[in-house]
Parts: C-alpha cells; structure tokens; sequence
C-alpha cells in the first residue's frame, strides 16, 4: 500500500508537469482536471466489463480441483458489483427524473416540497458515496480477493491497461514530443503494472500464495 500511494503522488506531479509544458494554458489544466475525474468515473464500468473475463480466464488457469472452490467465491464481489450497479442507477434515475419531469408542478406543495427534499437528499449523499466507491472498488477491484488474494494484482494491470487504450481512442495522442506523448500514454500502465507484478512476487515469496494453488 505504500508503494501504490508513492507511486500515486509521483505520477500526479510528472501529470501536471506534462500538462504544464507541453499544454495549451488554461486548457491544459482543464483538460488534466477532467482526464483525472473521468478514469475515476470510466474506472469501475471499465472493471464491471473486463473483470468477468479476468476472471474467468483465472479460474480456468487454476487447476481442475480449486475451480469449484474459486467460483463459491465469487459471491461477494457479485454483490458488491450489484450494490454498486443499483446505487448508480438509482441517483441517475433521480437525478435525471428531477431535472426533466413536470410532475412536482402538479402536485400540492407540501408534497412536491416532501419529494423535492427526498431528492435532494438522494443527491447531496448519493454523488459523494459514488465518488468515494468509485475510489475504493477501483483499488480493491470489487472484493476480488475474496475469491483469490492474487485476483486484485491481475485486475489492476489489466485494467490500467483497458482504461490507457480507452483514453487513446476517445483523446487520441497528447500535446508534446514523443517522448512526453510516450511517457503520458505509457507512464501510468507501465508503473502500475510493474507494482502489480512486484506485489505478485511478494505474496509468492513472502507468503507463499501462488497463482495455480
């Protein structure tokens, strides 16, 4: 956990160093603030879509005898996907239900003033519980470990990997040399993975958990 943190504090400096060198002014940092909340919010929908293929392909690398054992696992990141899934429809729905329906006007105002604070409350706690979720499963990869203590690590790389790929395709190349284009596009990955590895390696020979046992 301290290697991960380390490693976040100093990417978010060689960010705003990149922005700030090789960004448009104003845009630059506008740009980095919203790339920033957009993968926090891109991360776990990207998780939701490949974390079943991670994992089942998981399941399928471990030996015949520990299948059956992995899949009675997989209950409670099932769960957690599913509370998450169910929070984030729900404060769309409001959210989008007040912003477009009439239906308040019609009704009289002590009942449109009951409704009118329920959704209130629904948005000043839901935005900030998905803001915080969004945060947690994007680091514990949905309580994978439940199922195996080596799943999150897997699902880290993979993930960061998905989500430079969806960056690539949606912003296209960054502003700058190659060399900064190459250090933006690639920085993130490439550190991440190379965390995620090193933290396989520790529970392999530090704590004895290997990927096929």
């Amino acid at each position: 956990m301290r290697v991960q943190l380390f490693r976040s504090l100093l990417g978010l400096p060689a960010t705003l160093a990149l922005a700030f060198y090789y960004g448009r002014g104003e845009q630059a940092w506008h740009g980095a603030a919203s790339d920033g909340f957009g993968n926090l919010i891109i991360t776990p929908v990207l998780l939701i879509v490949t974390g079943p293929l991670v994992v089942m392909g998981f399941i399928l690398y471990a030996p015949p005898h520990l299948r059956p054992m992995l899949r009675s696992r997989l209950k409670a990141p099932l769960r957690t996907v599913a509370w998450y899934v169910l929070s984030v429809a729900v404060c769309a729905a409001v959210i989008v239900y007040a912003g477009t329906s009439d239906y308040l006007t019609t009704l009289p105002k002590w009942a449109a003033a009951s409704i009118a604070f329920v959704v209130l409350a629904v948005i000043v706690w839901g935005l900030p519980f998905l803001f915080l979720a969004s945060l947690y499963f994007a680091k514990s990869a949905f309580n994978t470990a439940h199922v195996h203590p080596m799943l999150p690590g897997v699902l880290t790389a993979v993930l960061i990997w998905a989500v430079a790929i969806f960056n690539l395709i949606v912003e296209g190349t960054p502003e700058g040399p190659v060399a900064a284009q190459l250090c933006s596009l690639l920085g993130a990955p490439l550190s991440v993975t190379a965390v995620s590895l090193w933290e396989l390696r520790r529970m392999r020979t530090r704590h004895g958990v290997v990927l096929r046992g």
